[in-house]
């Protein structure tokens, strides 16, 4: 009779780190973490990190672009052993008021462009069984008034995680992250109706950022499937 291999019980390193979104935000606050853990963090965004962190500039919004731009940063920085999928963006307010092109950018951000990024590392991964966090949303669990394409594609990320993991178990790991809101710029220039309240209790990213880290030291062989982290008085879950 022969018995399942035990899963290991050492800590994994942290190692090279691939961010989407990594230039703010919670995957600014994932960069941060990675580097005071000894890891190598690089950056897939728009924009530019701070402090020299190596990175790709990328409109994630493009499929093609994105899975380019993970080539372009394993030649510069070697393959990843693990990808947080941080970028996104949102439409708010009823449907009818935003556009079909605005709605359907937070479709390919969020969704088509997680999608993109991990098919791209995914290769590089299962070399080393490494790890791909993506990022979920509160929303993501319950549908919220003028956030239809926000939901629609937080809801669709946790079910790309949920076969994602299926199909790579045991060459792969996979966590979905679901947090609640947290105190970055991505409420800025919003409508004061979709903002905050000023009261609100709101998470901060490096919190998040370090139950990231907790999924990806797993000892291989155990793998955090979905984390819930919010500010313990927030609202939208649940």
């Amino acid at each position: 009779m022969t018995t399942a291999p035990q899963p290991s019980r050492t800590p994994r390193e942290v190692g090279t780190v691939f961010v989407t979104g990594g230039a703010g935000g919670l995957g600014a606050a994932v960069v941060d973490a990675v580097r005071e853990a000894g890891g190598t963090p690089a950056v897939l965004d728009r924009d530019v990190p701070a402090d020299g962190v190596p990175h790709v500039q990328v409109d994630l919004a493009d499929s093609s672009a994105a899975a380019e731009a993970v080539e372009r940063l394993v030649a510069e920085v070697g393959p990843p052993t693990a990808v947080v999928t941080a970028a996104g963006t949102d439409a708010c307010g009823p449907i009818l008021e935003i556009s079909p092109e605005a709605w359907e950018k937070v479709i390919r951000v969020n969704l088509l462009g997680t999608v993109a990024v991990v098919r791209a590392c995914l290769p590089h991964l299962e070399r080393v069984r490494g790890t791909v966090v993506t990022v979920s949303s509160t929303l993501g669990l319950r549908g919220a008034d003028a956030a239809t394409a926000y939901s629609a594609s937080k809801f669709a990320i946790r079910g790309f995680s949920q076969a994602l993991a299926a199909e790579y178990a045991g060459r792969v790991g996979v966590t979905c992250l679901v947090p609640g809101g947290m105190r970055t710029a991505f409420f800025d220039g919003r409508d004061e109706r979709f903002r905050p309240a000023p009261d609100q209790d709101l998470n901060d990213p490096a919190n998040t950022a370090s139950a990231v880290l907790t999924a990806l030291r797993q000892p291989v062989g155990s793998e955090i499937r979905e984390m819930l982290v919010m500010a313990s008085g927030e609202p939208s879950w649940p």
